[in-house]
């Protein structure tokens, strides 16, 4: 942990305009890894030595000369790892009645992926069959949920017999495969006798080629919120041909060109959350000096849920 320092910076005076948080929830996310890797299409500016580390999180105002932000709201953003942050016009107001994990598991850059993946890239049918790669993470959960509501059979898969319970008992999926089980190919079978007309693929498997043959005719791949790649060669020659006869379409892009979805994202999702078709789960991680543990903790285990330090 030598390789962190924590630096008492000065409190700003604010200017006409500007807002003053005080952050007090941070999320540990896929997309940090961006931020810290440097990579030919990375839309991100990495975090050099010496920088403060990006992220998002909650707070709430407690200074303002912006009547936008008055003081007394709860706001999430682009923070970084800061426990003051001078606010920005990218942040967002946040029902206060919301709890800061329910904002950070269901929310913000969270619902916008699962809500550009499913509705405006995969345009989904009701009675339609999804499966989702990497379904007991924060996105692949939520995404689940949402597809539920809109009348979808949803399969997940996951890499332990704890995860997939809990994708079925807790969240309401109609199957769960385990993926790393010898006989993942037949659950796949039984799960989706129907075959799979959307597949949303946030996880390099080796186990692609499984699904792939499991795709009906004009099926969909969306490939959003994917990890830097374990298997570089996950879309290997053997899925081509299953591609081309099958007429399928694989989309993938970055949230930058819907950001204007946020706030449509977060009134559906919150309708959903109010009438009882969402939930979530936060691994809670307390005390700010406790960030750097957390983020080795995020690289080195997968958790079922939302990994935020509370601060």
């Amino acid at each position: 942990m030598d390789i962190f320092d924590r630096v008492p910076l000065p409190s700003p005076n604010l200017t006409v305009g500007e807002f003053l948080v005080r952050q007090t929830h941070i999320c540990l996310d896929p997309v940090m890894p961006h931020w810290l890797q440097q990579r030919h299409y990375n839309t991100f500016t990495p975090t050099q030595k010496s920088e403060i580390i990006q992220s998002y999180g909650v707070g709430e105002v407690i200074e303002s000369l912006n009547p936008q932000f008055p003081v007394g709201v709860q706001v999430v953003g682009i923070t970084g790892w800061n426990e003051y942050v001078l606010g920005h016009s990218e942040m967002y107001i946040i029902d206060s009645s919301l709890p800061a994990e329910a904002v950070l598991s269901l929310f913000y850059f969270t619902g916008l992926t699962a809500y550009i993946g499913l509705i405006k890239l995969a345009q989904p049918k009701a009675g339609e069959t999804l499966l989702i790669a990497n379904a007991a993470s924060t996105l692949g959960s939520l995404l689940g949920q949402l597809a539920k509501a809109k009348g979808l059979r949803v399969i997940g898969c996951s890499d332990s017999s704890k995860k997939c319970q809990y994708l079925v008992n807790e969240l309401g999926f109609d199957s769960a495969i385990h993926m790393s089980n010898k006989h993942s190919a037949t659950q796949l079978s039984l799960a989706a006798p129907d075959g799979i007309d959307i597949f949303f693929d946030n996880k390099d498997e080796p186990q692609q080629r499984l699904i792939y043959a499991q795709m009906n005719q004009s099926g969909r791949v969306i490939v959003l919120d994917k990890p830097f790649t374990q298997h570089p060669t996950s879309y290997h020659s053997a899925n081509l041909e299953g591609i081309q006869h099958r007429y399928l379409s694989i989309r993938g892009t970055m949230l930058s060109p819907y950001l204007e979805f946020m706030h449509e994202s977060n009134r559906v999702i919150a309708e959903y959350l109010a009438q009882g078709k969402m939930t979530y789960q936060a691994h809670l991680i307390e005390g700010f000096d406790h960030l750097p543990e957390a983020l080795i903790h995020y690289f080195n285990e997968e958790a079922m849920g939302t990994l935020i330090v509370k601060f």
